[in-house]
């Protein structure tokens, strides 16, 4: 299961330390597994999240993700997006960023610092938005009921999550940034890409959905049991237009995550190739991972760690928009995200072992022997 999952995570690891070896001889090996490690950190809350919607895509569009999805995540944010970003800002071309980022390395990692409170506003609202949908919406599950409880009721107020983002929106670009009608825009843009492309894929996938329950009905048949609330039913698997867009929001999410992290490397390296190497080797353990999750069903038998993903993001998404004015360590960061996961999981075994213990012969007799 390890092998099969993690087999080509260790075969790009073992390939991408080999050209950081032959590519600098001197620091490249660490840097390239230091940059891995940074992306590992602060992505670790992606998966589970991906994990969650990969959970609801057809097996076609799973190996999409796990192929097509790869090679953008790996080659398209990693190593071209930051070329973009910078011919953009410095209005080069391709070939001149490029070359800009080889042979001036000061300038590239200057063009991308000039960047980034914009990328950091498009990142962070599309976080924030995914964040508030998830804590306004009433679930069965809750992991901190003294505060999800109210948040879920609030959330009933329709379209709060626009409201609540776009004032933070407005209250970052006026008072952090440099440039705020770039920031506001770059902002915008964000909420509108996962007002979008969420939307979408809920509209064909609840399409999908009624075309399965009709061709049930049409057979005579009755419609397959759905499955707990934590997963879909084989009818539920998005298919077609759904898959499509699951996966565009699969990709633009791992893509809010990554700006961080492209960002961050700067700290340890301006070389475009070492980023790159070392970025690409943790975007494909995130993907593994993703994967492993998925295969072993983690997020139906540890509930909360749904919970803990959503709230590592929400906290992504304000050290993103914070770092708009201020800057934000990457040990900060990694470190909120991991604590809420771990605390979420830990969460999860305790209720789980109280549920077992609940369900234990002889527990109705211990209740009752002691007057509850």
């Amino acid at each position: 299961m390890i092998l099969r999952t993690f087999g080509w995570s260790f075969a790009v690891t073992a390939a991408g330390l080999a050209a950081a070896f032959l590519y600098d001889k001197g620091t490249g090996l660490a840097l390239v597994a230091v940059l891995a490690i940074l992306e590992i950190s602060l992505s670790f809350d992606n998966a589970v999240v991906n994990a969650k919607v990969l959970d609801r895509m057809s097996p076609f569009w799973q190996k999409i993700f796990l192929t097509v999805g790869i090679a953008i995540a790996v080659f398209g944010m990693r190593l071209v997006f930051p070329l973009v970003i910078v011919g953009i800002t410095a209005k080069l071309g391709p070939v001149e960023a490029f070359d800009l980022a080889l042979n001036d390395q000061a300038a590239y990692k200057h063009a991308m610092e000039s960047a980034y409170p914009m990328i950091a506003a498009f990142g962070g609202m599309f976080l924030l938005m995914l964040f508030l949908d998830f804590v306004f919406e009433e679930r069965a599950d809750k992991w901190l009921p003294w505060l999800e409880k109210p948040l879920a009721r609030i959330g009933k107020l329709d379209q709060l999550s626009v409201v609540i983002a776009g004032g933070a929106l407005a209250l970052v670009a006026s008072a952090w940034a440099a440039e705020p009608g770039n920031v506001m825009i770059a902002g915008v843009l964000g909420m509108v890409t996962y007002i979008l492309v969420n939307g979408l894929g809920e509209l064909f996938s609840e399409a999908g959905e009624d075309d399965d329950e009709e061709r049930d009905e049409a057979a005579d048949g009755p419609a397959p049991a759905a499955a707990g609330k934590g997963g879909p039913s084989a009818l539920a698997l998005a298919t077609g237009k759904a898959g499509f867009f699951l996966f565009l929001y699969l990709e633009v999410l791992d893509a809010s995550f990554s700006f961080d992290g492209v960002i961050g490397a700067f700290a340890i390296s301006t070389d475009p190739i070492i980023i790159a190497l070392g970025l690409g080797i943790g975007a494909m353990y995130i993907r593994s991972l993703t994967v492993f999750l998925v295969r072993k069903g983690t997020l139906h038998e540890y509930v909360y760690l749904e919970h803990g993903a959503h709230w590592a993001i929400g906290a992504l998404a304000v050290c993103m928009l914070v770092s708009i004015g201020h800057h934000v360590p990457e040990w900060i960061t990694g470190g909120l995200g991991a604590g809420l996961i771990i605390a979420a999981f830990v969460s999860s075994v305790v209720r789980n072992r109280n549920e077992d213990a609940g369900d234990a012969p002889g527990a109705d007799k211990e209740l009752h022997s002691t007057g509850v």
